[in-house]
């Protein structure tokens, strides 16, 4: 009988904190559950991904009632999995924004992925009767578009393939504070199961390029300092190396998926194994990396049946 997934026993309700790492910008953490940014301009304010449930989404808006008291006017969904944008709705905002890609992937995917995800981490979906349905963008774009709140200025942009094919960033210039989505975590564990491991190292060489005095990453805690943002960028970019190379060469030699498993393990058991949600993506992670191998560019579609079949096919004796 196959084991249950990692996530189903994470049960430990997380800390939140909620510092200011730019004027008037905030970063909604919990100790690796799934972060989200919070940018306080003249006349409005902008929630950098949602949450997975209206009532999660009530957490951050809590938070934001004990800094400002002015409108949400924008929720930007940095890409298209249920853990970020199903909670949109409560925020009551003008406009949803995401990249083209983004839109497409939740035509494509969206419930699919909601079904999957639910099913793998339930905590992270309290109060799902809240959920209205899927969150459609109402404003997208391809590449760049900048958004004023009065005189801030944010730039949302996508800079590459990396967690998913759609990712983007808000770049908010005045501070010189990013917010990365999954594209960037610190001392958790990059979900790549719907990634793309030849592109992702150059996507997050470009962030790099910003210079960043401050970042908000996918999971992790907030980073204050070129120092600090530098260092989960190096460990990021280490940890899909670690992953990808080793179930690469598996593919190369014609092992099975579960060898390729355990020659991941082999190399990324000692550097990550205390990293936030690491044995939850292990097993996504290298069946994404082993397609990717074999030259599979577009990452399959999980379902809660495939989660299961790939589970099982790896964690039962």
């Amino acid at each position: 009988m196959a084991k249950a997934f990692a996530s189903t026993g994470d049960l430990t309700e997380k800390t939140i904190s909620f510092p200011e790492i730019g004027p008037g910008l905030y970063a909604f953490t919990a100790e690796g559950d799934p972060n989200t940014g919070v940018i306080v301009g003249d006349d409005g304010v902008m929630v950098v991904d949602a949450q997975a449930t209206p009532a999660m989404a009530q957490k951050v808006i809590a938070r934001i009632r004990t800094v400002t008291d002015k409108p949400v006017k924008y929720v930007v969904l940095s890409h298209y999995h249920a853990v970020r944008v199903l909670g949109a709705s409560a925020y009551g905002a003008e406009q949803v924004i995401a990249s083209a890609t983004c839109r497409s992937m939740i035509h494509e995917r969206g419930q699919e992925d909601w079904d999957s995800e639910y099913g793998r981490f339930p905590r992270l979906f309290e109060g799902a009767d809240s959920i209205p349905g899927l969150t459609w963008p109402t404003m997208t774009f391809d590449g760049r578009m900048t958004v004023y709140l009065g005189r801030r200025r944010v730039d949302l942009m996508h800079l590459g393939r990396a967690h998913t094919a759609g990712d983007i960033v808000a770049w908010v210039p005045d501070a010189g504070v990013m917010f990365s989505g999954d594209i960037v975590e610190y001392r958790s564990a990059c979900y790549c199961g719907d990634g793309h491991f030849g592109d992702w190292p150059g996507t997050l060489a470009a962030i790099a390029g910003f210079r960043p005095r401050a970042l908000s990453p996918g999971r992790g805690d907030a980073l204050v300092g070129e120092d600090k943002v530098a260092e989960a960028i190096r460990l990021t970019t280490d940890f899909l190396d670690s992953t990808y190379r080793p179930v690469a060469r598996a593919a190369a030699a014609g092992q099975s998926l579960k060898q390729a498993f355990a020659a991941c393990r082999a190399v990324c058991d000692p550097k990550f194994a205390d990293y936030a949600i690491y044995e939850h993506c292990l097993p996504f992670n290298v069946a994404r990396a082993y397609d990717e191998a074999l030259g599979i560019d577009t990452p399959r579609i999980w379902t809660a049946e495939r989660d299961r079949a790939m589970w099982a096919a790896l964690q039962d004796d």
